[in-house]
C-alpha cells in the first residue's frame, strides 16, 4: 500500500554524501529539495556546511539541482548566493520537476538521485518518476505552515513502513553503511 514512499536510501543529511560514493553509485547529477533538505525552511543563508559540501560537489563536477514546489522567487533569493541551477514548481509528487531537470540537463534516470525530507512529496515524486531516492531527516523540527499536514500522514506512512521492514527506523550516515 505504501510502496510508493519507499526511498531507496534513507541517511541523515544530504551533507553525508560524498562525491566518491555518489559516483561508485552512478549517479552525475543531485536532484534535491530545498526546504529542509538542502536549507532550513527559516533560515535562507544556509549554513558553512552547506557551502562546503556545495564547494567539494562542484570541485567533483557533480551538479546540484534544486527541484522544489516553491515559487520562482522564494527559490532564486534563497539558491541566487550559492549559484544553484533550479526548477520551480515541480508539483512534487508528480514527475514534472524531475522530468524538467532530466531534459534541461540532458540526464538519464539512472543517472540522477532526488534527495529531500518528505515522503510524500519528494520520495513519491522519484518513485513515481523511476529514480533512486534518499530520505534525509528534515534540518529543523519545525516547517512551513504548508508542510505541517503533510508530517502528520507523513507519520503514520513512515511508522508502518518500519513496522513492515520497509524502511530502517535509524538514520544511516552514507549510502553504504549497515549499521
Amino acid at each position: 500500500m505504501f510502496k510508493r514512499f519507499i526511498p531507496t536510501w534513507k541517511i541523515e543529511s544530504i551533507y553525508d554524501l560524498t562525491p566518491q560514493e555518489v559516483k561508485n553509485h552512478g549517479i552525475k547529477a543531485i536532484l534535491t529539495d530545498l526546504d529542509n533538505t538542502l536549507i532550513a525552511w527559516n533560515n535562507p543563508d544556509g549554513t558553512p556546511e552547506l557551502r562546503n559540501w556545495l564547494k567539494v560537489m562542484r570541485e567533483e563536477s557533480i551538479p546540484v539541482i534544486v527541484v522544489s514546489n516553491n515559487n520562482h522567487r522564494r527559490i532564486k533569493r534563497a539558491v541566487e548566493r550559492f549559484e544553484l541551477p533550479f526548477v520551480s514548481r515541480a508539483l512534487k509528487p508528480f514527475v514534472r520537476g524531475i522530468n524538467i531537470a532530466k531534459k534541461r540537463y540532458n540526464l538519464k534516470s539512472d543517472e540522477v538521485i532526488l534527495v529531500g525530507d518528505q515522503l510524500m512529496t519528494d520520495i513519491a515524486a522519484a518513485n513515481n518518476a523511476g529514480i533512486r531516492s534518499i530520505l534525509v531527516k528534515p534540518l529543523v523540527k519545525s516547517d512551513a505552515w504548508n508542510t505541517k499536514p503533510n508530517r502528520m500522514l507523513e507519520k503514520i506512512i513512515k511508522n508502518n513502513l518500519i513496522k513492515n521492514n520497509k524502511i530502517e527506523k535509524s538514520w544511516r550516515h552514507s549510502l553504504d553503511d549497515r549499521n
